[in-house]
């Protein structure tokens, strides 16, 4: 065309006359009409020669002829027009090639420097993205295509870095290398790349490796309407000019915790912020939300999640962009309320709040959100009840409002939120019966409503919803027989009705839903037999711990996809006779958990070849007896094994060769003999338990080296000699538990290495050792007893400050130890300074990890199976210490159990003890005590037993309180005490000490009847406390 502008200005200068311009406009056309001529056949030409380019680039290639993937260039053929082949497109005049797209066409190979691709000089599009080009380095020829405006290379495979030359492809407005893991951009390149696009408006490198380039050059890109960096690694602090690029809409930066972790976000520096989409998530961010993130106006789209450190409360502002649809500030630290602003005009379609720890009751502006379809608030502490005012929002089809503080009956007006899928109110205090109006949710899928404090009978109404997939009302009290018939359920998959109160017989229609693949009826009061199961595609099937009688159907050997059978705690009959001890034929190929303990068995199953895939296998408590079966021994597959609570006399190696266990747990049984070094064969044990056998010997040193075991329970056995020596710097052992054993010898430092452990158990034995104050440099130590013992001396003064600082219980009761109570210990005690409320399930370790401590408080040995972490104790009775009591001990405010009792400490009782308000029980008896006793002590309104008796204190007893409740043993031996409960009466004169005499060496003879008591259900101490009395010895 430039030709012919050039000939058309010739044409116009050289013929002035009309005449001239006759023989000009011939010369014209014919001039015209060669240059038209010449062009049509360049063109073609070029366009064959693109077609040939492309043909060569489909041969170069191999390609998927499977019908999974778009298979553009099987279309791409000899003989046709190039520009009608599927994913080509050309120029509507020239005809030549302008854009590719072969996307997920099941390309596979390599595309080398050579390859006719970068041939086709004037490609403006190029998408070969989601194809397998294995190995293949992102060329430098690319930036021959100059032209590109659109380059796609995303998920391909590619490996190496980005070369240079793709600087030289000024023209993009579109790049997207995403999802290229092994490729890689460093920052030269980087730089000079954003430097010479002036052009480019999008750029994806999603899950390119950017930890040798910094977000420091984006500020170059003034053009940005679109930046994606998810997961990148990119460098640098994220800084405001970023966020205030002039046309930057779309900022996607999360999942970059590992470059931006600890980061504070940025203030903002500009007011007028385009942004609509910014997704910050996951990328472990720390402190508040500045105040100048109200700038970012057209926000649509915000996700802040998943920082963990994110704090402080949540701005208003964010509540109130009229165009914000999107919002999820979970996963992280907030708290405070929900500012009550949200305004009457607004966009929210999702709000996630879930994972922080806001708090208080749920703003009334929250049914102002009448577009919302999508509200998490879970895992909070919101309190009060549910707003009926919540039924407003007329659009939602997911609510979750589980692991709160929300009181009171479920809102009936739940009922109309007619469009709702998902209705979480899970782990809450929710009380009252379920209302049966939630029947008229007919689009509910799922309904979670576990681990509440409902009663009364299920709403029969409910079983007959039809669309119903998960059905969770576990772990409340509801109760009375199921309904004998439903309608509904057809397509229910899980239905958990376990730790309830339901009783009568299971109905036909449970274990005959269609669709069901999980069952769980478990800790209830199901009574009566089994009847025929016909749910063929039964996955879980959990019947244990209720009253159920009769055989075991045999249809339950049918169910080929069982992964989990549970049938504990039962009254099943003629179990010998069912299928598990008769039938060779049967077969589980998935079942991998099997519980059959609590059953009366006095054999073991024949399970040999019938469960290939077993990983947990429970026949714990029942009445197995002998040795263990050959088919046991060669089970590799298992992962757990529970024998406890037997009559089991196997030999130590027989386990050996189960090399991939992880949790062993023989305690309770008859096992004797030495433990077998080949148990340490077994290489990946996370947990041993052989307590409460009959073992002998010594423990096998290899015990110590094993890399991944984090319980090691040997107590209550006859195990003697030293303690290994070589436990290991590596070692993960978290709970070591030896009590009541014969071992001797001094303690091995090499303890000091196992920076897990958390429990460490050795009372009850005959060490003979100084105190070993080298335990501090155990950061995570919070269970430490050495009672009944031989430990002697006086303690030493820590070395260093936060030594000790996890303990919460600590018993070195009935040694030898002397001197005075060591004060820096107490200061040190950080974690029995703070008060927090644990719930009674909440264990030192996994509750299927049983370990055992035995503690001297209250004057009571009390045997505690799955330590509380609400327990905390410091026991230093009878031993030699002496001397006051630190008035330190005042500040160790979670303190439940305190014993100084048989020693020969002196002085006042210190008043700051009353500050202990936490305190059930004060044990002081049999010390040399003086003056009066502290009417601070009134303040202790937990405490369930008080012994201050056998010391030399006066005066009048307080009154008041809690301190009227005492009896007269919890004095006794005070001879210069009076007022009530005492029969003395108090007069005007002070009270006389007692004698001297009474005061001597013989009174340390003084002691306790113990009376054992259990760790009752809800209560930290059982209060049947036996007749206490001071007698000489």
């Amino acid at each position: 065309m430039d030709v012919i502008i050039e000939d058309l200005g010739l044409i116009s200068n050289d013929f002035g006359s009309r005449s001239d311009a006759c023989i000009g406009y011939v010369l014209f056309r014919l001039n015209l009409s060669g240059h038209l001529h010449l062009n049509t056949a360049q063109n073609e030409f070029m366009g064959e020669m693109d077609k040939i380019a492309l043909l060569q680039f489909k041969i170069s290639l191999n390609y998927s002829h499977s019908g999974n993937v778009d298979t553009k260039i099987g279309t791409w053929e000899n003989g046709t027009d190039c520009c009608s082949w599927v994913g080509v497109t050309c120029h509507p005049i020239s005809g030549r090639v302008i854009g590719i797209d072969v996307s997920s066409s099941g390309l596979f190979g390599a595309i080398l420097s050579n390859n006719t691709l970068f041939h086709l000089s004037h490609l403006q599009s190029l998408n070969l993205a989601s194809n397998f080009f294995l190995t293949f380095q992102l060329s430098s020829l690319f930036d021959g295509l100059v032209s590109l405006t659109r380059l796609n290379l995303s998920n391909s495979f590619l490996i190496g870095e980005v070369p240079s030359q793709i600087s030289q492809l000024s023209k993009l407005e579109s790049l997207d290398l995403s999802h290229n893991m092994w490729l890689t951009w460093k920052e030269s390149s980087w730089k000079k790349f954003l430097q010479n696009a002036t052009f480019l408006k999008e750029l994806i490198l999603d899950h390119v490796d950017m930890t040798l380039s910094s977000m420091s050059p984006l500020n170059l890109s003034t053009s940005l309407v679109s930046l994606s960096l998810e997961s990148t690694s990119i460098q640098g602090n994220l800084k405001s000019n970023i966020l205030c690029l002039p046309k930057l809409e779309q900022l996607h930066l999360s999942d970059n915790s590992y470059s931006l972790n600890g980061q504070h976000l940025p203030s903002l520096s500009c007011s007028g912020v385009s942004l609509s989409i910014l997704d910050l998530s996951s990328n472990h961010f720390e402190g508040s939300i500045p105040a100048s993130f109200s700038n970012l106006t057209y926000l649509t789209f915000l996700d802040l999640s998943h920082n963990i450190y994110l704090n402080g409360s949540i701005p208003s502002s964010l509540l109130t962009f009229p165009s914000l649809t999107f919002l999820d500030l979970g996963f992280n630290k907030f708290t405070g309320q929900i500012p009550n602003v949200f305004p009457q005009s607004n966009s929210f379609e999702k709000l996630d709040l879930s994972h922080n720890n806001i708090e208080g009751e749920l703003p009334s502006t929250l049914s102002n959100l009448q577009r919302l379809i999508f509200l998490d608030l879970s895992k909070n502490k919101f309190s009060g009840q549910i707003p009926s005012s919540i039924s407003n929002l007329q659009h939602l089809i997911h609510l979750d409002l589980s692991y709160n503080e929300f009181k009171g009956q479920i809102p009936s007006s739940l009922s109309n939120l007619q469009h709702l899928v998902i209705l979480d109110l899970s782990e809450n205090e929710f009380s009252g019966q379920i209302p049966s109006s939630i029947s008229n949710l007919h689009n509910l899928t799922t309904l979670i409503l576990a681990k509440n404090e409902l009663r009364g009978q299920i709403p029969s109404s409910l079983l007959n919803l039809q669309h119903l997939i998960f059905l969770n009302l576990a772990y409340n009290r509801l109760e009375g027989p199921l309904p004998n018939k439903i309608t509904g359920l057809p397509n229910l998959t899980d239905l958990h009705l376990n730790d309830n109160l339901l009783n009568g017989t299971i109905p036909v229609w449970c274990l005959s839903l269609p669709s069901l693949l999980e069952l769980d009826l478990s800790d209830n009061r199901f009574t009566g037999h089994i009847s025929a199961i016909s749910s063929q595609f039964l996955k879980s099937l959990y019947l244990c711990n209720n009253k159920l009688q009769g055989n075991i159907p045999p249809s339950i050997f049918s169910l080929v996809n069982l992964t989990g059978l549970c049938l504990s705690s039962n009254n099943f009959s003629d179990l010998h006779n069912c299928s598990f001890f008769t039938d060779d034929n049967y077969k589980f190929p998935h079942l991998d958990r099997l519980y059959l303990s609590s059953m009366g068995l006095t054999e073991f199953p024949k399970l040999s070849g019938k469960v290939p895939m077993l990983a947990q296998l429970d026949l714990s408590n029942n009445k197995l007896n002998g040795t263990l079966p050959e088919w046991l021994q060669e089970m590799n597959s298992l992962l757990l094994l529970n024998l406890s609570q037997n009559m089991l006399i196997a030999p130590m190696n027989q386990l050996s060769r189960n090399s991939g266990l992880l949790i062993l747990d023989l305690s309770f049984n008859l096992l004797t003999g030495g433990i077998s070094s080949s148990i340490c064969n077994v290489s990946s044990l996370l947990a041993l338990i052989l307590s409460h056998n009959k073992l002998t010997g010594a423990i096998p040193p290899c015990l110590a080296n094993m890399k991944f075991l984090a319980v090691l329970d040997l107590q209550r056995n006859k195990l003697n000699g030293n303690l290994p020596s070589n436990f290991s710097m590596d070692s993960g052992l978290g709970v070591l538990n030896l009590n009541d054993n014969r071992l001797e010898g001094i303690l091995p430092k090499s303890l000091s290495n196992c920076s897990h452990l958390e429990i460490l158990n050795l009372g009850n034995n005959q060490i003979e050792d100084k105190f070993p104050h080298w335990l501090q440099t155990l950061p995570m130590l919070a269970v430490l007893v050495l009672r009944v013992n031989k430990f002697y001396g006086p303690i030493p003064s820590l070395e260093k400050n936060h030594g000790f600082s996890s303990l919460l219980i600590f018993d070195i009761s009935s040694n030898y130890f002397s001197g005075p109570i060591p004060k820096t210990y107490l200061q040190n005690f950080q974690a029995m300074k703070n008060v927090i409320q644990y719930t009674l399930d909440e264990l030192y370790m996994n509750q299927m990890l049983q370990e055992f401590v035995s503690v001297t408080t209250k004057a009571i040995s009390v045997t505690f199976n799955k330590i509380p972490k609400n327990l905390v104790i410091i026991d230093l009775s009878r031993n030699k210490f002496e001397g006051a009591i630190p008035y330190v001990v005042g500040e160790l405010r979670a303190l439940k159990g305190l014993n100084f009792s048989h020693n020969r400490l002196g002085g006042l009782i210190p008043k700051s003890i009353g500050n202990l308000t936490n305190l059930e029980s004060l044990d002081l008896s049999s010390n040399m005590f003086t003056g009066r006793i502290p009417i601070e002590l009134a303040n202790m309104n937990f405490l369930g037993v008080l012994n201050l008796s056998c010391n030399n204190l006066v005066g009048e007893i307080p009154q008041g309180k809690h301190l009227d409740t005492f009896s007269n043993d919890s004095y006794l031996g005070n001879s210069g005490l009076c007022g009530f409960p005492l029969s003395m009466k108090c007069n005007n004169t002070e009270q006389k000490s007692p004698s001297s005499n009474f005061l001597g060496k013989e009174r340390f003879g003084f002691g306790w009847e113990p009376v054992v008591i259990g760790y009752g259900c809800g209560m930290l101490f059982g209060i049947g406390l036996g007749f206490l009395y001071c007698r000489k010895a």
